[in-house]
C-alpha cells in the first residue's frame, strides 16, 4: 500500500521520468503541437513549484518508488459576470505506465479532492487533450463533467 505526500526535492528524477511519459502521450497524439523531446519544466522550475503552497504537487510513493503525481494550482476567479470562487486546477496527473491499473490515479484524485475541500475550493477543474482518450475515460469514470469546450481550427 502506497502513501500520498507532497513532492520533495529528492523526487525530481522520478517526477521528470513521469513528465517524459506524459510528453510521449501528447507528442504521439499531437506531434504538430508537442515536441518529441523536451521538458515541461526545468529542474529549477520544478523545485519552485514544489516549494510554492499555491501549486502543491502530490506524489504516490510505494516501497520507495514514486509511481504517480498530481500537479495542482489554487486559483481564485471572479470578475464582471463571473461569481468569485476558489478552484483547484489539476494541471497534470500521471501514473507510471508500469503501475497503471492499480487505482493509483484514483487514489491521487481522491487525495486532491480532499485537499481542495480543506482549502475551501468550490470545484476542481482540469483540461484533457482529445488525443488522450484513456485520460478522458478516466475522468469520465470519476464523474467529472465538461465545464466548457475549447475548440480549434488548425490553419495551413
Amino acid at each position: 500500500m502506497g502513501v500520498i505526500r507532497k513532492a520533495l526535492p529528492e523526487d525530481l528524477p522520478a517526477v521528470n521520468h513521469l513528465l517524459e511519459q506524459v510528453l510521449r502521450i501528447h507528442h504521439d497524439g499531437r506531434p504538430d503541437l508537442f515536441n518529441a523531446q523536451g521538458k515541461k519544466y526545468t529542474d529549477r522550475e520544478l523545485l519552485e513549484i514544489f516549494a510554492n503552497p499555491g501549486t502543491p504537487v502530490f506524489v504516490y510513493e510505494d516501497d520507495g518508488r514514486v509511481l504517480g503525481y498530481a500537479f495542482c494550482a489554487i486559483e481564485s476567479t471572479g470578475s464582471g459576470s463571473l461569481k468569485p470562487h476558489k478552484s483547484l486546477y489539476l494541471d497534470d496527473l500521471c501514473v507510471d505506465r508500469s503501475a497503471r491499473g492499480r487505482h493509483i490515479g484514483k487514489a491521487l484524485f481522491d487525495h486532491v479532492c480532499q485537499f481542495a475541500k480543506t482549502q475551501g475550493c468550490y470545484n476542481i477543474t482540469l483540461h484533457v487533450w482529445q488525443c488522450n482518450p484513456s485520460a478522458r475515460a478516466f475522468y469520465d469514470a470519476l464523474g467529472l463533467q465538461p465545464q466548457f469546450t475549447s475548440m480549434e481550427m488548425v490553419l495551413d
